[in-house]
């Protein structure tokens, strides 16, 4: 990548961040586009001089994104949104697609999925991710498409909020107890796109990301807690009573579940058997003892200091 230019929108973001930095490794020059560029200027401590730009840009303004994109070599997607999901994740994908596609010198295009993305999913995030999918594939048929599992890190907002909650409650309530999941690392999923970005066989091809072990989300629970040293007891809910309060709930402001989280919880999340993944981008999945512990140790009793039981 040393010296390319390469547009990353959504570059501030939880998965933008590593990719960022795996790009400034690289060598190339990286602009990072967002609503707000100031919210991405932590990295430019990680860039040589002149390596990082930014610039402010929607996706749903296809002008900004035309500007984004000029004199870029590559575009990577990875803008996501858990509201006004349609209009990000399909309207958004594809007006970053189609301005790849129209500008001469954008030779390849990254972009962002997620396991689970399908146009007739019943849930609102699923098929905005496979409509985005198909959008995207129509205006750059050669670009990558990478669909992660769930994704975990220090920043992430899935094991972190499970951990407080662990810390919080004396019995947790468990939705959906049997799904199953097959959480990935950030990095992985960073090394995931610099690797299709490197291989001239990715363009056109969709890869599914999952990390080396699928748990179920009654089990994910158990290590998060075993992780942070709490020892809990669990409710599994209903599938009845967790549809209940869902539906009834779900609508209000910091809800535990909404209604199309729990029509997405319906489906495991764990990649599709014969998919193309990680191993075949040549990537080992890093297990999640190897990572979270390291960052898990602020939900202990005494911090960093407390004992793991």
């Amino acid at each position: 990548m040393n010296d390319k230019l390469i547009t990353v929108f959504g570059g501030d973001g939880f998965v933008g961040r590593y990719v960022v930095q795996a790009l400034l490794k690289s060598g190339a020059r990286v602009r990072i586009v967002s609503r707000n560029p100031k919210r991405g200027w932590f990295l430019k401590a990680q860039a040589n001089l002149g390596q990082i730009a930014y610039v402010a840009a929607d996706v749903m303004q296809p002008e900004t994104i035309a500007r984004a994109l000029n004199g870029a070599d590559i575009a990577i997607n990875l803008v996501g949104s858990f509201a006004n999901m349609d209009m990000i994740q399909n309207r958004g994908a594809q007006n970053v697609a189609a301005a790849a596609a129209a500008k001469a010198g954008v030779g390849q295009l990254v972009h962002m999925s997620a396991i689970g993305a399908d146009s007739a999913s019943p849930s609102a995030y699923g098929k905005s991710k496979g409509d985005g999918e198909a959008a995207v594939r129509a205006a750059f048929p050669a670009a990558t498409i990478i669909r992660p599992s769930i994704i975990f890190g220090r920043e992430d907002q899935f094991i972190n909020r499970f951990a407080g909650l662990i810390r919080l409650l004396p019995i947790v309530p468990v939705f959906s107890a049997e799904t199953r999941f097959q959480p990935v690392f950030v990095g992985d999923v960073a090394h995931a796109v610099m690797a299709a970005l490197a291989n001239p066989e990715a363009a056109g091809k969709t890869f599914e990301l999952g990390g080396p072990q699928t748990f179920s989300m009654l089990e994910l629970n158990k290590w998060i807690a075993q992780a942070c040293g709490r020892e809990k007891y669990y409710f599994p809910v209903s599938s009845i009573i967790g549809a209940g309060m869902a539906k009834l709930t779900g609508w209000l402001p910091g809800a535990p579940m909404t209604w199309d989280q729990w029509l997405m919880l319906q489906s495991d999340n764990v990649v599709s058997e014969g998919a193309s993944g990680l191993s075949a981008l040549g990537i080992v999945p890093t297990p999640l003892e190897a990572i979270a512990p390291g960052w898990l140790v602020q939900y202990r009793k005494h911090g960093r200091f407390g004992a793991a039981t």
